[in-house]
């Protein structure tokens, strides 16, 4: 009787980041994954699997869900209270797959829609080795090695500042002494995603923090490009779903005048009325009812080109006529009311409102049994500043679910929290437990800078002797081949067309939060340092 071999081969790199090795392995775990990939640093371990499903029809976008699971036996721990098993992502869960999940959404290849999924678990946790940085880079290698259409890999990395010295991927102990916790994830070439939080620094430092960051990340790039080479799956792209010949001047043609006057229309509503109309009839033209074998196209087709066409109209506008949507240049900022004590029963409050976005902010004063109590791989404690941000669908004119709170709801709260951190004074001076809430009643852009300037606001009616007072704004981008507009104060609209939502905390003399998503390849240090 011959015997089968059970030796499992498996295949790995190394990257040295930070006077510390990341050691990435495939070929023994998770091999009936599309990709996977386990990443090692020091002691702690991570998996990291990427899977795909049928490709839905009709859809213009890419059905991708990013899962991370930090399980608490990693740590030689095991869940307090009367559940054992984890279950409901946590907060600090939900904020780690927003890292992973914005980086790579832009790096799939044009017309790849199938669903995909990708999930990450921590195995092994050494107290030392944050698993944030090499969530990304775990993400990048699984889908670099499989067979699903990523453009190019990406990584991520964290970047410190301990004693005016950066720090690439400190470690937890080291991130406790930080004046900057900064995680950074881009390609080989550009900048994709930016997270960061400092004590006020200036411009000038979060851009040297970003370039340190980025030469670190060049290294992990070239790393997984080779590895790739010898060991990835060849890329499946008989599913990519690409515009037909003719398909986009024919919608053009049918848009192109009523277009015009259409984008130019300043109020909210109104332009989305319109635009909706003249999509109708676009679909009539191209689509007519009762006629499905006479369709040139697939109605995913035309809705792809719909919203190609609607962007590339706005685009030209901005660029060419230095003339958005409501009317405002590319520097120019919504008028701004204030209504303070708004509320009578409330410890602070103030209505904040921008534009057609607006926040009913509210700051609630207690003592210490008030705190946000949490539990992680780390430590269990009691925050004493929080923030809650509601997002109800009636903001937007819309019905909808109203339950716990969404991906989105946590990642907007948790940047406005942070971004007023900074401010809080300390525990000896002033011992009280402060929760804040945002409670937004209309958006149009940039909701979670409102709740920035909002917070603000409700702190100093509730008497918190806050440090120094800050305020948000959200940055857009139209990046062209050979020219670009940066947008201040960007609505709704600015940000799902354009190329990029960058929002900025702080005051005249430094900054406290800064967040940045990209929709395309990336984008250069020069075009950053001019939002900045």
């Amino acid at each position: 009787m011959n015997q089968q071999n059970t030796s499992l081969e498996s295949h790995s790199i190394t990257v040295s980041i930070g006077g510390r090795d990341i050691v990435f392995e495939t070929g023994k775990i998770a091999r009936q994954a599309n990709g996977a990939v386990i990443v090692r640093s020091g002691e702690t371990m991570l998996l990291s699997t990427a899977c795909t499903g049928p490709t839905p029809p009709d859809v213009d976008f890419i059905p991708l869900r990013v899962d991370y699971v930090e399980k608490f036996s990693s740590a030689g721990k095991t869940l307090g209270g009367f559940i054992k098993r984890e279950g409901k992502p946590t907060e600090r869960e939900t904020l780690v797959c927003r890292l992973i999940d914005r980086p790579i959404r832009p790096m799939f290849e044009e017309g790849y829609y199938t669903e995909t999924q990708l999930i990450t678990s921590v195995l092994s946790y050494d107290g030392i080795n944050a698993p944030e940085p090499l969530a990304i880079c775990a993400n990048s290698a699984a889908l670099v090695l499989s067979d699903i259409p990523l453009i190019k890999p990406i990584a991520g990395v964290r970047v410190g500042m301990i004693e005016d010295r950066f720090v690439i991927n400190p470690t937890v102990q080291e991130q406790e002494d930080s004046v900057l916790d900064l995680m950074l994830a881009g390609t080989e070439d550009a900048i994709l995603m930016i997270e960061g939080y400092c004590d006020f620094l200036t411009e000038d430092q979060v851009m040297e923090a970003i370039e340190e960051g980025h030469q670190a990340i060049k290294l992990i790039c070239q790393k997984l490009s080779d590895w790739q080479a010898t060991h990835g799956k060849t890329k499946k792209r008989d599913e990519l779903r690409l515009l037909p010949t003719g398909l986009l001047e024919e919608v053009d043609s049918i848009m192109n005048a009523p277009l015009q006057d259409a984008i130019r229309i300043s109020e909210k509503q109104v332009r989305e009325d319109s635009l909706s109309a003249i999509k109708e009839t676009v679909v009539e033209k191209l689509l007519p009812e009762g006629a499905v074998d006479k369709h040139k196209y697939a109605p995913h087709e035309v809705q792809m080109a719909i919203k190609k066409v609607t962007s590339d109209h706005m685009r030209q506008m901005i660029l060419k006529e230095n003339k958005r949507c409501d009317g405002r240049g590319s520097e120019d900022v919504r008028q701004i009311w204030i209504d303070m004590d708004y509320l009578p029963r409330t410890h602070g409050s103030a209505v904040f409102t921008r534009g057609e976005t607006q926040t009913i902010a509210v700051c609630t004063l207690g003592g210490e049994s008030m705190g946000q109590r949490y539990e992680d791989l780390n430590t269990d404690g009691i925050r004493r500043f929080y923030l809650q941000y509601n997002f109800p669908p009636f903001s937007v004119g819309e019905s909808g679910r109203i339950g716990p709170p969404g991906r989105r709801e946590v990642g907007h709260g948790k940047l406005a929290e942070r971004a007023l951190q900074c401010t809080i004074p300390e525990k000896d001076s002033f011992p009280y437990t402060i929760r804040l809430e945002s409670n937004i009643t209309e958006s149009n852009g940039s909701s979670s800078m409102a709740s920035v300037c909002g917070g603000c606001l409700a702190l100093m009616q509730a008497g918190v002797p806050i440090k120094r007072p800050i305020a948000g704004i959200a940055m857009g981008l139209i990046l062209e081949k050979d020219s670009y507009a940066i947008l201040s104060d960007i609505l709704g609209v600015e940000d799902a067309l354009g190329d990029m939502d960058f929002k900025i905390t702080g005051d005249e003399k430094g900054i406290t939060a800064f967040q940045l998503d990209i929709k395309v390849e990336g984008i250069n240090p020069q075009i950053m340092k001019v939002a900045l």
